[in-house]
């Protein structure tokens, strides 16, 4: 059994061709790679680029602790990021960071106050009801007259809007929508025993049609808005950026406004909302369900708190007696429409249904948002740190003088205490300076890497832990030559040991990176990211590239025979005399002989 198993052996030491040829493919496709996408450089941080970063604290309402939670703080990005958005900015980074904090990196060019003033605010979601909209930019589809009998368009964000072609209707126990009408349908969403019958939600229609006075009836037209407001929404131009951020500006939960909305065909619409009829803290929760009853299929379900259940079934009531588009309501959120569905009668229950053709991805987006306005989470600014362009650029200098420095030092040590063997760690050195610029400039706009200080430091700590590993490998190579063996047995004696060494000490540096990682936030994190990366380059730079190298320099006169430059010269190390098996006398197998009988 022993003699296949050396075979095996002496067979992949013959061949370490195979591991260099590996690494260079993978070298060779990761380059491709990165020119492929065309981000041949990383991508730097706000610290080296210059710009603002902002660090956010989730603080929960007493009582309301679990409300920190992954889903939650997920949402909140979701938001900071169409309010940064907002503002026009490109390449803006918002991101959680730990369990507690949200990253928001603005880069150069922003008005750094009023980005703070976006992200750190609490959202604002708010239920309006529709008094008229039009496709902007295009001609009227409805104007904002008294009799509001010109047609408008239904269509809401298009996260949230596709309507669908013939809706049905549900079963007489939960009341639906008007098939004829346009844009999502909302429907009760109650328990058996609390579905309101036909005379019921009848008359919950007739006693909020006669419960409405002038100034807040939800159906009221556009033409009831003062001059300033009609002025305001002729002029909103919502495919401009700069206009859908200011729209409405100002404006109370108590005041008729104007907004901006896009539709399923991608165009951005123009609204005239009434005064918020239900706030978003009225939502007690809501969730995507993927309806198996009906042939709905995904759909998003409401459940609002007593208050808030009283308010939306008035308004409900109200906008049921009107016509497209006035028996719609506006989901607001920051300002910005992200749903206008239409009803057809009072939904009291204190449950509803938004219902459309909705996919999986846009039924969870609609339902976070309505979700976050209830949540009881503000944010409180832990740090703002705002560097110039010019700090930055000298930064990232004297970072890449610092680790220029550090791997000449390295470098220097190397030729003269392994001369010879300096190549192969030089090379090695190379090789992975080469990978981690690759992967770095891959992950930038893979999932959002920027390299900023801290990480130029962990990659300059990352040179001694990398030159390490071959000196680890090296010295164990001259322990085996001083003991007297010749240079080939001695390169594969001493990988075993070097290699569990290795091992060991770079999972101690990931182990720690890990850690670092963790439980830290903000710019520590990108130290010590970039120090796991390394790390885990560093094995696979010694085990594919050094250790295959090694074993070809061995077979080369230069080094196999020991010349003094080669850093391997047996006489310099104080090798023993070669190893030497001595011959037994003839007849020594039949045993010890007796002196006496020699």
């Amino acid at each position: 059994m022993a003699a296949p198993k050396k075979g095996r052996n002496a067979s992949a030491q013959s061949k370490p061709g195979r591991s260099l040829a590996l690494i260079l493919i993978a070298i060779v496709a990761l380059t491709g790679g990165m020119f492929a996408s065309g981000h041949t450089t990383p991508r730097l941080g706000i610290d080296l680029a210059g710009g603002t970063s902002i660090t956010l604290r989730a603080v929960p309402e007493k009582g309301q602790e679990s409300a920190i939670n992954k889903t939650n703080m997920d949402t909140a990005v979701d938001i900071m990021n169409r309010r940064v958005n907002g503002l026009g900015v490109s390449e803006a980074e918002v991101q959680t960071q730990g369990d507690k904090n949200i990253i928001v990196n603005i880069p150069k060019g922003t008005n750094s106050k009023e980005a703070r003033e976006q992200v750190g605010t609490t959202a604002k979601l708010y239920f309006r009801p529709v008094l008229a909209t039009e496709v902007s930019g295009s001609a009227a589809t409805a104007s904002p007259s008294p009799s509001a009998s010109g047609s408008a368009s239904s269509d809401s964000d298009k996260a949230t809007d596709k309507t669908s072609s013939s809706p049905s209707a549900t079963a007489s126990a939960t009341p639906s929508a008007s098939a004829t009408s346009q844009g999502r349908a909302v429907t009760d969403a109650l328990k058996a025993d609390a579905t309101p019958s036909g005379s019921a939600s009848a008359s919950a229609s007739a006693s909020a049609s006669a419960s409405a006075s002038p100034s807040a009836s939800s159906s009221a037209s556009a033409g009831d808005a003062d001059s300033k407001l009609q002025a305001a929404y002729t002029a909103l131009d919502c495919t401009k950026k700069a206009e859908r951020a200011t729209a409405g500006d100002g404006a109370k939960s108590t005041d008729s406004t104007v907004a901006c909305g896009q539709n399923s065909q991608g165009q951005w619409q123009k609204y005239i909302l009434g005064p918020a009829e239900v706030d978003g803290t009225d939502v007690k929760k809501a969730q995507a369900v993927f309806n198996t009853q009906t042939a709905a299929g995904w759909t998003v379900t409401m459940d609002f708190t007593s208050k808030g259940s009283k308010k939306f079934a008035s308004i409900t009531g109200k906008l049921a007696q009107n016509q497209s588009p006035q028996n719609q309501f506006a989901i607001v959120l920051d300002g910005e429409v992200v749903s206008d569905p239409y009803v057809s009668q009072a939904l009291t229950g204190g449950s509803a249904e938004i219902s459309g053709s909705f996919d999986q991805e846009e039924a969870q987006s609609l339902a976070n948002m309505l979700s976050y306005g209830a949540l009881p989470l503000t944010f409180k600014e832990d740090s703002v740190t705002t560097v110039t362009a010019a700090l930055g650029g000298e930064q990232l200098h004297a970072g890449l003088i610092a680790g220029a420095i550090g791997l000449a030092l390295v470098v220097i040590y190397l030729l003269v205490y392994y001369r010879g063997l300096s190549f192969i760690a030089v090379t090695s050195l190379l090789v992975s300076a080469l990978l981690t610029y690759v992967i770095m400039a891959l992950l930038g706009p893979a999932i959002g890497f920027a390299l900023n200080l801290p990480a130029v430091c962990g990659a300059i700590v990352a040179i001694g832990i990398t030159a390490d590993s071959f000196i680890v490998y090296f010295e164990r190579v001259r322990d085996e030559i001083r003991e007297g063996r010749s240079l080939r047995p001695a390169v594969e004696r001493a990988w075993p040991r070097a290699r569990r060494t290795i091992l060991v000490s770079d999972f101690v540096s990931f182990l720690a990176a890990a850690v670092l990682f963790i439980v830290t936030v903000g710019k520590v994190q990108g130290f010590a990211f970039t120090l796991g990366l390394t790390t885990l380059l560093d094995v696979v730079v010694v085990f594919l590239f050094t250790k295959p190298l090694l074993t070809l320099m061995a077979r080369r006169k230069f080094f196999a025979s020991g010349h003094k430059w080669s850093g391997l010269d047996p006489k310099s190390l104080g090798a023993k005399p070669p190893l030497r098996r001595t011959r037994r006398p003839a007849g020594s197998a039949a045993g010890p002989v007796d002196p006496k009988e020699a």
